[in-house]
């Protein structure tokens, strides 16, 4: 919103437009009047990524902290042999990690090969769900920057519109088209940039809680590979 700030401050330097001196509050409501129809769905994209994001922010956080701590208990579980327990202590926890060793302590007494297919599937059952709604946050990366050169393009229409209404070309015929299509390119920006970083962290999050989930199978495929043998 600063940044649309200070953008409209520069159109405010084009001649016949007057200037005027307003609070954020007023700034905030002119800038959303001047964004033309294309508000809506930029307004859409903002809600959507901002619900999104708050979401996955709490859900990764919440899987990171239980899977840190069944996998360490787990682990120390198998070090000692006790797979009763360690099976016990998967079936109560709900985290994915938890979900994807129980898979495989399941069929420990099926063979190392059969725990190993079972964790793969498990896995990528997990890797889903972990994944869910971030294919929102990328089609929104993607989807707000077009609405605004949509927007831009509106607003060109509007300013060559008015010059061929008018027969000549003025400042001031053609502010308020230049003003629409920087606004709405600008919000376009505004918006991706910011869902676009959210995205990345929580993609990289999930790849940090994969590395630790299979990090923790494969010691447990060794250990029943090591009982097998």
């Amino acid at each position: 919103m600063a940044g649309l700030m200070k953008l409209y401050g520069g159109l405010m330097q084009i001649p016949g437009v007057d200037v005027q001196e307003l609070t954020m509050t007023e700034n905030m409501a002119f800038v959303w009047d001047e964004t033309g129809f294309m508000r809506w769905p930029l307004a859409l994209c903002v809600l959507i990524g901002f619900v999104v994001i708050i979401y996955k922010f709490f859900d990764l956080t919440r899987a990171s902290i239980a899977t840190k701590k069944i996998l360490a208990e787990v682990d120390g579980l198998l070090a000692e042999g006790r797979l009763d327990e360690a099976l016990e202590a998967t079936a109560s926890s709900s985290a994915p990690a938890a979900k994807i060793l129980y898979a495989g302590l399941e069929r420990a007494d099926e063979g190392s090969e059969r725990v190993s297919k079972a964790i793969e599937n498990e896995g990528l059952i997990q890797l889903s769900k972990l994944e869910s709604f971030l294919v929102v946050l990328a089609t929104l990366t993607n989807v707000a920057p077009l609405l605004g050169f949509l927007g831009t393009v509106i607003g060109m229409i509007i300013a060559f519109q008015s010059i061929e209404a008018a027969g000549e070309v003025e400042a001031t015929l053609v502010a308020g088209g230049i003003k629409v299509a920087l606004l709405t390119t600008a919000a376009g920006l505004v918006i991706a940039i910011p869902v676009s970083v959210a995205h990345n962290f929580f993609v990289s999050k999930i790849d940090s809680l994969v590395i630790d989930m299979e990090e923790s199978a494969q010691n447990m495929i060794d250990v029943l590979h090591a009982r097998e043998g």
